[in-house]
């Protein structure tokens, strides 16, 4: 998703000048459930939410019945395309003044807008998303970052909702030996002239691209972890845009356009415009397998050392007005029942933040009878997971592209 960093940033400038308002206290603690069920019963959770897949949207309407019929709660789904505008809104409710009945009740979110809310006191008190009760179940030794959001510790402000990494798509019968490394990306692309892409960045998938690029080729991936500093800038980054120079000429059209999205991208894919594809959700290769879209010999890989990973949250904005509400959603999607339906590629495809192990019997046959996709890599395929730079990179490298590349 494009974020308006331009306009968010403005917000955050001039809320500089705005003193920190208190928390709202909960009326029911998230640890005594049964009060926290009375107090949600009836209220309405505005639940602003990526609205650009129907697979999704459909996934939040099926979840939204649950708990209206479970619990009487009744989720909005309020379908955005910038999470970045989202934050707006609720820096400039704060701004305002206006501390309770504010317009966010939910919100999906990760990255550099978590980063920004939680920065400027926007989000509920902490520790909330780890008192509730499904969190027992996640996998917070096995998948660090359901604790860490791109380097930021989520210190319990936002509940764990998916999973996500760089896969890598490619078509078995006409492309057996597909790039596995950065180095083996550009060699391909030479020797392959215009038969790889990548989405034009500040797209979340091109952008993506520029931070495996970025790990692969600094000589020292540890500075990521850390907020960009500008002595240092130019330094990391000269080996990711020295490989972009080589590589750009040999890309699809030359380099000269770009896909904007992974729609496009995957589009690209299937209509043999280019013989690799990636996307940040392993099944998004068997979705389109299963709807005609790519031929059945399409597979999923990543790269030999590992791909860039990250996990999705919802989380509380501070001046909810039904925050009792946003916790019980909040935990249903984090329910084995709520996680086993999202990993299904049929659903959805989006990986648990759950220990399957750990879960009953019953719990553990949901997941063991999910349709997995014939192009989804196994969770062994999947390898390592590489750690998300620290927001701040991302931003300073998204404005150095556009400005070397963005014209062309």
């Amino acid at each position: 998703m494009e974020i308006d960093r331009r306009g968010l940033l403005a917000l955050l400038a001039g809320a500089a000048a705005v003193p920190l308002m208190p928390v709202r206290a909960l009326a029911a603690d998230p640890s005594d459930w049964t009060a926290l069920l009375a107090e949600a019963k009836g209220q309405t959770v505005w639940f602003h939410a990526w609205g650009g897949g129907d697979q999704i949207n459909d996934y939040i309407g099926w979840a939204a019945g649950e708990v209206k019929q479970r619990y009487g709660v009744t989720v909005e789904h309020v379908k955005v395309t910038d999470t970045a505008n989202v934050v707006q809104t609720v820096l400039a409710e704060k701004s305002a003044g206006r501390t309770t009945g504010g317009s966010v009740d939910l919100v999906w979110i990760n990255g550099e807008n978590f980063a920004a809310m939680k920065r400027e006191g926007l989000l509920q008190r902490r520790g909330w998303a780890e008192s509730l009760p499904n969190f027992a179940f996640v996998d917070v030794a096995g998948k660090p970052t359901t604790r860490v959001d791109f380097t930021i510790p989520t210190d319990g402000l936002e509940a764990p909702w998916g999973m996500a990494q760089l896969v890598f798509f490619h078509d078995t019968a006409t492309t057996p030996n597909p790039p596995r490394s950065a180095a083996e990306f550009l060699a391909y692309a030479k020797a392959n002239p215009g038969r790889l892409a990548y989405p034009q960045p500040p797209d979340f998938m091109g952008s993506t691209f520029l931070k495996q690029i970025l790990t692969e080729t600094t000589s020292d991936p540890v500075r990521l972890a850390r907020p960009v500093e500008a002595g240092d800038l130019e330094e990391v980054t000269r080996p990711l845009y020295a490989y972009l120079d080589d590589l750009h000429p040999h890309l699809w059209r030359s380099g000269r356009a770009y896909p904007q999205n992974v729609a496009a991208l995957m589009q690209l894919l299937a209509d043999d415009e280019i013989d690799v594809a990636f996307a940040f959700n392993p099944a998004t290769a068997s979705n389109d397998v299963e709807n005609g879209v790519l031929p059945d010999s399409v597979r999923g890989y990543v790269f030999a050392g590992g791909t860039i990973g990250n996990t999705h949250f919802v989380a509380i904005p501070f001046n909810s007005g039904a925050a009792a509400g946003a916790m019980v959603f909040a935990d249903f999607l984090m329910s084995p029942e709520a996680q086993a339906r999202k990993a299904d590629a049929v659903v959805w495809g989006d990986p648990t933040v759950l220990d399957v192990a750990r879960l009953g019997e019953a719990d553990r046959a949901r997941f063991a009878g999910i349709t997995r996709g014939v192009a989804t890599p196994t969770a062994e395929e999947l390898g390592t997971v590489l750690p998300e730079p620290h927001p701040s990179w991302m931003e300073a490298v998204e404005t150095a592209w556009t400005a070397r590349y963005g014209a062309t």
